[in-house]
């Protein structure tokens, strides 16, 4: 998402100079449990890349998700990129690790998006008529390997809200998906999405019959942003059918208030980042926090995704108080307790090939905004078996 680039003051790049001169960093192994009855997590590894990391002629930077292709053990990086450090793009690169940490990331390609012209999408800065430049922040490879979905937040300065398109595995346009109205762009200033908090999340369930679409924060009629000591009014995440490509479902999922200590701090912004689906019936939620000039948080939840766990939203022009049941929440883990050196702008979740002893192993990857004073930030973390006990 962008909101982070537009606030932040380019100036404190100076002080983190060193930081983003960091490749690489390992830890010992931390194991973190929010509840009791969850289990823990463990810490395998963390990556770091300068903003001006280089591959085939393009700067690698605004990665705002992660998905791995099992099929072509590969996995697919989506870049926010308006177009101006390279074409509109995504990338596909390999991971390394296992039981002893996170070893190497490589990129292997960089292919761009391409518009329905077939050509690569006009700059944001340059746009061309009648084209929408895409905001890019969420991409999935769909069953069978075929074709990509990813998601544009829109170009509302220029009146293109918010898309959901599918491409071929080399980039090519094929079709766009319906989305529900009111998550199109607004007929007016206090109705539908806000700019730059559109479509931030997609998930896959096992199956590959149903698809959640999720936005980062509420519509204008739903309810305000996050504040102090008052949650986020409700986050509409939406399945769709996979064979009709059409929405078939709603559900409302309130974000968390900001931290108390950002009562001054002008900016400050919490929504969601990615989902990410954990088994047949749950979703991982991702809630990524800033506060100027450069404080990042990040928090993973777990919610039911049954009919009969929340309301169904789907068409309901707006979510007032009493009139929906939103999701309950369990949090997972908050990566400030994980291990990390820092938390940075954490927007992408994927799934990666378990570890030889069968533990899952989650994968996240932050946007660093092309921001001197930001990293590309690769983090491996795997969910150890038994519960939570005394000594951890």
């Amino acid at each position: 998402m962008n909101n982070p680039r537009q606030l932040r003051l380019w100036s404190l790049a100076l002080i983190c100079a060193s930081l983003a001169a960091c490749t690489t960093a390992s830890f010992a192994p931390r194991r973190i449990c929010s509840t009791p009855q969850a289990r823990p997590w463990s810490l395998l590894g963390e990556i770091r890349w300068p903003h001006d990391q280089l591959f085939a002629g393009t700067t690698v930077g605004g990665l705002s998700s992660i998905d791995y292709d099992a099929d072509g053990h590969l996995y697919y990086l989506v870049s926010d990129d308006r177009s101006h450090h390279g074409p509109a793009r995504f990338y596909t690169a390999r991971i390394e690790y296992d039981a002893s940490g996170l070893h190497r990331v490589t990129v292997l390609s960089a292919q761009p998006l391409l518009s329905p012209a077939g050509r690569p999408y006009p700059s944001g800065r340059q746009p061309g008529p009648g084209i929408a430049t895409p905001d890019a922040e969420a991409l999935r490879v769909l069953p069978g390997g075929q074709s990509l979905l990813w998601s544009s937040e829109g170009d509302f300065a220029r009146g293109f809200g918010p898309q959901l398109l599918q491409s071929r595995m080399d980039g090519r346009w094929l079709r766009e998906w319906p989305l529900p109205t009111e998550l199109r762009l607004p007929a007016s200033e206090s109705e539908g999405p806000r700019s730059n908090f559109t479509l931030e999340g997609l998930a896959l369930n096992p199956d590959g019959q149903t698809l959640w679409l999720a936005m980062e924060a509420a519509l204008r009629q739903d309810g305000p942003l996050p504040a102090t000591a008052r949650a986020g009014g409700p986050v509409r995440i939406t399945a769709y059918d996979m064979g009709t490509q059409q929405p078939m479902r709603q559900l409302a999922y309130r974000p968390d208030a900001l931290p108390a200590d950002l009562w001054l701090q002008r900016g400050a912004i919490n929504g969601i980042s990615e989902v990410l689906a954990d088994g047949p019936e749950h979703l991982l939620v991702l809630e990524r926090s800033f506060a100027p000039p450069l404080r990042f948080g990040a928090r993973i939840y777990r919610i039911s995704t049954r009919a009969d766990a929340s309301s169904d939203t789907l068409g309901q022009a707006q979510l007032r108080p009493g009139s929906y049941r939103p999701a309950d929440k369990e949090l997972l883990l908050d990566l400030a307790d994980v291990g990390l050196r820092s938390v940075d702008n954490l927007e992408g979740m994927s799934w990666g090939p378990p570890l030889p002893d069968g533990r899952r192993v989650l994968l996240l990857v932050s946007d660093n905004n092309f921001n001197p004073a930001e990293v590309t930030q690769f983090v491996a973390l795997s969910e150890e078996r038994g519960g939570c006990g005394a000594g951890l």
